[in-house]
């Protein structure tokens, strides 16, 4: 039987008046791809942002492997084992591709220096380092790793963004509209990278308007109208 490892259980979401999302039930199984698709103020961000600590829900429950994740902050969601990426990355502009993506790192901090002293605080850094430079390569990127991060293309950017959140060795990775405004051959690159971690055992939700790329790299589809579930099935389901 197939592990769940994310389930969301009548999440309900208002901002004043508008009910963003409405007794949404969603179960996301270990090793599957997932495709959130809806029209434009259907839910979506709404509901990664809920997911990953950008917001608190209003009712219902979230749980990450059976524990409740819904009253964590960010940064705990994260050391959980969720990663996520934005739809406009904003990178700090002065700092080199490399940095960004060790500056993502949670084990690459100040403050370790401080409790477990400079000896924990080099090896820490070390280590992400050696980990940001492997996903690198993976996304590509080995070339621009001494640029800065504002002098990479809008596509880079995206594919940067995937490696901030994989510095954390996530179990489960959300995106939100990776390929959105991407050059095709920066498209293919992404979507062989996902697919890539896949393979590796990595669970993904993706945040997508594309059904080419849906169909592409999903196992399976979920689509929200005005807050509300109304499908859950295999891409080539929902395109007949």
């Amino acid at each position: 039987m197939t592990k769940s490892l994310l389930q969301l259980e009548h999440v309900s979401k208002s901002f004043g008046g508008n009910h963003v999302l409405q007794d949404v039930n969603v179960r996301i199984d270990q090793g599957e791809i997932v495709g959130l698709l809806g029209p434009n103020g259907s839910g979506k961000s709404t509901l990664l942002n809920l997911v990953t600590g950008f917001g608190a829900i209003d009712g219902g429950s979230i749980a990450l492997d059976g524990r409740s994740i819904a009253s964590l902050p960010a940064h705990r969601i994260v050391n959980a084992g969720i990663g996520r990426t934005f739809q406009l990355p904003s990178m700090p502009k002065k700092m080199s591709v490399m940095e960004v993506a060790m500056a993502a790192s949670t084990a690459h901090h100040g403050v370790l220096e401080t409790i477990f002293g400079a000896s924990s605080a080099r090896k820490a850094e070390a280590a992400a380092h050696a980990r940001a430079t492997v996903l690198l390569e993976q996304l590509l990127l080995t070339h621009v790793r001494d640029l800065p991060s504002s002098a990479l293309s809008g596509g880079q950017k995206k594919l940067l963004g995937i490696v901030c959140a994989l510095m954390s060795d996530p179990r489960l990775l959300m995106l939100d509209e990776p390929t959105a405004g991407v050059h095709p051959n920066l498209r293919n690159d992404i979507v062989q990278s996902l697919r890539r971690l896949n393979n590796k055992g990595m669970t993904l939700v993706i945040v997508e308007h594309d059904m080419h790329f849906i169909r592409e790299v999903c196992t399976r589809c979920i689509v929200l109208d005005r807050g509300r579930i109304v499908a859950s099935c295999h891409p080539e389901e929902l395109a007949s």
